[in-house]
């Protein structure tokens, strides 16, 4: 007589079995490789970077599509409502992951929920300045912006962006008060740097590396928990505020309850692009570190991601309509 528990072991056996079977055919067919941003971006790029490299490892054409709006939101509810079969994907940067639920309240999805594949890239945040501005380092901007409260305004990718969050973060840490002023997106904002409109900006390195190594714009600090090797004599933003730490960083993602066996395959294959020499040549033109993470090295940091935003997002009292 079957009982309970042997009914249990065999759909769970089963279930095991045919999820083997199926990666060990997958894909078989097209993958949508959904981004949740414009076109033109670095999450773009890595974006067609990654398709190009998983058609010609499988055979089957990876198709990256572009589904922008309400800073990522369109394009992740679309996924999460995609079958989790596997041809369905997210290439995504942090707020779809970690901080949009905390800012939004009311999304369409579920983000903790997302089967995780692997943490690809990332780059470290920067704070820079207008190199007209009066001060030499990160101790005496703090000073100075402390001394004329709202008077120094800091430029943002847009209201609940990596830069918008990391400057509300350093207005904690730091006690200091400065006007937010967001623009659509880091190179109207970076261009309203460049022309002294705007003070200062956090922003990922890679997007304003050129401007840097130009003098066009000054490094403060690094947001990473150690020194950039391109800037060793520019200190972390935790040697002054300590624990402070921001990254932009780029991620493969997939539906909910996907075959473990399918997204293990896919997070191998993601380790494995990341280490290729055209790939690693291209994260160093980029200022980007290489990650190719596991499946559960991208749960546990997207977790912790998760619940840093937001305490900051809660300390500060942003809410997205």
């Amino acid at each position: 007589m079957i009982n309970k528990f042997s009914l249990r072991f065999f759909f769970i056996f089963t279930i095991s079995i045919l999820g083997i079977a199926w990666a060990q055919e997958y894909p078989v067919k097209p993958i949508k490789m959904i981004v949740p941003y414009p076109a033109g971006g670095t999450t773009d790029a890595l974006a067609r970077l990654v398709s190009i490299k998983l058609a010609a490892r499988w055979g089957q054409p990876v198709i990256v599509e572009n589904r922008a709006g309400a800073n990522g939101n369109i394009g992740a509810e679309f996924v999460w409502r995609s079958p989790p079969d596997g041809y369905t994907l997210m290439f995504t940067s942090p707020g779809t992951m970690t901080t949009n639920k905390s800012l939004y309240g009311n999304i369409g999805y579920e983000p903790e929920t997302f089967t995780p594949v692997s943490l690809f890239a990332a780059s470290s945040n920067v704070l820079i300045m207008r190199p007209s501005l009066a001060v030499e380092n990160l101790s005496q901007l703090i000073a100075y912006v402390k001394n004329r409260p709202d008077e120094i305004n800091y430029a943002s990718q847009g209201a609940g962006s990596t830069s918008h969050l990391t400057a509300e973060y350093f207005k904690t840490a730091a006690g200091v008060k400065a006007a937010h002023v967001p623009f659509k997106g880091s190179a109207p904002a970076i261009m309203e740097l460049l022309s002294g409109r705007v003070d200062i900006m956090f922003v990922e390195l890679s997007s304003v590396l050129r401007y840097i190594k130009a003098g066009n714009v000054k490094i403060l600090a690094v947001c990473s928990d150690k020194r950039n090797q391109l800037f060793p004599d520019i200190p972390a933003m935790s040697e002054v505020l300590p624990g402070f730490a921001s990254s932009t960083w780029f991620a493969l993602a997939a539906p909910p309850k996907m075959p473990p066996a399918i997204a293990s395959k896919l997070s191998l294959a993601m380790v494995e692009i990341s280490k290729q020499p055209d790939v690693m040549k291209r994260f160093e033109e980029l200022s980007l570190d290489a990650v190719g993470s596991t499946a559960s090295e991208l749960a546990q940091f997207t977790k912790q991601e998760t619940e840093r935003w937001d305490r900051v997002i809660k300390i500060a009292g942003i809410k997205m309509e």
